[in-house]
């Protein structure tokens, strides 16, 4: 066989699989898909995931199922993704924690989310609020810091599980104020608010779904975790400008596929999800929640959960935080 004739064959080959390519992505999707959240239902994740769900029921003109698989901060549901089928009909909504923080924190992880799933959409940036009951007599971050170190030991938090981007939140306030407080971690940021609510804990970094709770005056916001103030509270003041010198908590929630699956699919999924989030109804609703819509294409989802890692790993190293599966 001619040097000529293998390029030209080799050449043949890549041209038929790029038709393939492009014809599947042109008819695909052809069945029900799957979208698993990682986490439980009521928490960011879920919400975001119903959020979404119905636009790219509409776009992609197949019923999007969401089943919740909740477990090890997100590993679950991710291990669950990792081990489907490539074929673009099994997805993930998951945390930026599961891929950016568990790595950190499990000595050994189930899978490998940085090769065994593949960033589809980042779909919104999920700030940190700080919040009380409306009882507490600490009525500004000054105060409350006041009380935690007036009372070391004494004051407790929620979180939605070992290593949550809340639960780092809290850390890294710990770690700039040198105050001492207690974790109580949750399976999910919902049971964490309920908690609150119901007086079992003094305090949440909550991820926004406390947002309704303080408007209706039951909860009291005092600052907000995230480099800028929050489109919701723009009188609510950062940590950052409290004191907590380039405090930042926030992490990105998004949409997820596991590894191989045609890029074709990735990115018709990604032009889906990112003409969704222009619609300025679904906008209103991710805000009403607290997040903000944060459009991505998969290699700057990618480039965001790499700085993260960075960022939180050097935090769980701080402070020495490890998780069991």
């Amino acid at each position: 066989m001619s040097r000529t004739f293998k390029r030209g064959l080799l050449i043949a080959v890549a041209f038929a699989v790029g038709q393939m390519s492009t014809a599947l992505a042109q008819t695909w999707p052809t069945s029900p898909l799957r979208l698993v959240v990682s986490f439980p239902a009521g928490g960011a994740a879920d919400q975001l995931a119903r959020l979404i769900g119905q636009p790219l029921n509409d776009t992609l003109g197949q019923p999007l199922v969401i089943e919740n698989k909740a477990g090890a901060g997100g590993n679950v549901g991710g291990e669950f993704v990792a081990r489907a089928a490539p074929d673009g009909y099994t997805l993930l909504m998951t945390s930026g924690g599961m891929v950016s923080i568990n790595p950190h924190l499990y000595a050994k992880m189930p899978f490998d989310p940085t090769t065994e799933i593949v960033p589809v959409a980042a779909v919104a940036r999920v700030p940190l609020y700080l919040v009380v009951r409306t009882e507490n007599p600490a009525k500004d971050f000054n105060a409350f810091l006041a009380d935690l170190k007036a009372n070391p030991g004494k004051r407790n938090f929620g979180s939605p599980g070992v290593g949550s981007s809340p639960h780092l939140g809290a850390e890294m306030m710990r770690s700039m104020t040198k105050t001492d407080i207690v974790h109580v971690p949750y399976r999910g940021a919902a049971p964490a608010l309920t908690d609150l609510l119901g007086g079992q804990l003094d305090f949440l970094f909550d991820p926004g779904i406390a947002i309704e709770h303080v408007k209706a005056g039951k909860l009291r916001l005092l600052a907000v975790g995230s480099p800028q103030r929050s489109p919701q509270f723009p009188d609510t003041p950062t940590l950052h400008e409290l004191g907590l010198t380039d405090f930042d908590g926030d992490s990105i929630f998004g949409v997820y596929a596991p590894a191989k699956t045609p890029p074709e699919i990735v990115a018709r999924l990604n032009t889906e999800i990112n003409k969704s989030l222009a619609n300025t109804t679904l906008q209103e609703r991710i805000s009403a929640i607290g997040n903000i819509p944060s459009p991505m294409t998969p290699a700057a989802f990618a480039e965001k959960s790499r700085k993260d890692s960075e960022r939180f790993g050097a935090i769980i190293r701080e402070r020495g935080i490890t998780a069991s599966n």
